[in-house]
């Protein structure tokens, strides 16, 4: 295999981070060999991350970490913006095995339920910036065609499937971004502050019924209040996504 960083091919026309994550092409080979190789750079990127957090993505610093110079890993990763792409794929990890008998709401639930889990066992993932390319990684390729296999014996047609799939996704991020959020904020704020801006008792003292009577009848049925044997987190997650899959119910419906 040539190791020089040429493309040997065809692919040439591809982002070199996508060759390099399909393993369409090497970094080169000049430089450190012994110790050192795009798996352990990016699985040690991970490490540094997990442990402090997305800002401690810098080239500098994972050097450091491996204990090689900055340029070693030059030779590996051309920027952070490429490794950071890298990592992206990485992070996600393989995509879940679902039984192929498995009903399609059955399995699409377990799809974005797997999707969630994942992005918040590396919580500094949801702060970096999605940007405007989409995830090429053959892991992430793997998640979308198992997201595509949940609905192959229904009767949408291809593009709507893939449609479903990227905004089951899409809900699963936003919905992983929100709760990483909310727990880093809460982590900040004092157990008193946090018992003052309790909805359940904030709102009373603020609302008045005639200007908010919607809001203060959810209040007084007891909307707000919380219950310490739910996970919120978990059933607000669990609760939204089996409000979009009763839509997708319906667009199957239509279709047969």
């Amino acid at each position: 295999m040539d190791t020089s960083g040429a493309d040997t091919t065809g692919t040439g026309d591809l982002p070199r981070a996508v060759r390099l994550a399909w393993g369409l092409t090497e970094p080169g080979s000049r430089g450190p060999r012994r110790g050192l190789s795009l798996e352990k750079i990016l699985d040690t990127a991970i490490e540094v991350a997990d442990a402090e957090g997305a800002a401690s993505l810098s080239m500098a610093r994972l050097a450091k970490e491996l204990g090689f110079t900055t340029m070693s890993l030059y030779r590996y990763v051309k920027s952070k913006d490429e490794l950071i792409e890298l990592i992206t794929d990485r992070v996600v990890g393989p995509a879940p095995h679902i039984e192929p008998d498995t009903p399609w709401r059955d399995a699409l639930a377990q799809w974005a339920t797997s999707e969630y889990q994942a992005l918040m066992r590396h919580r500094w993932w949801l702060q970096l910036s999605l940007g405007g390319v989409p995830p090429t990684g053959p892991n992430n390729i793997a998640w979308l065609e198992a997201g595509l296999g949940c609905l192959a014996d229904t009767p949408l047609p291809p593009p709507l499937r893939f449609q479903i799939v990227l905004n089951t996704s899409l809900y699963v991020i936003g919905r992983a971004r929100f709760a990483a959020d909310f727990e880093a904020a809460s982590a900040t704020v004092s157990p008193e502050y946090a018992a003052a801006l309790d909805y359940s008792v904030l709102l009373p003292q603020l609302l008045d019924p005639a200007k908010f009577p919607h809001l203060t009848a959810a209040v007084a049925d007891g909307a707000f209040d919380a219950d310490p044997d739910v996970d919120w987190d978990d059933a607000d997650f669990t609760f939204a996504l089996a409000l979009l899959l009763d839509g997708v119910e319906k667009l199957i419906d239509a279709h047969r």
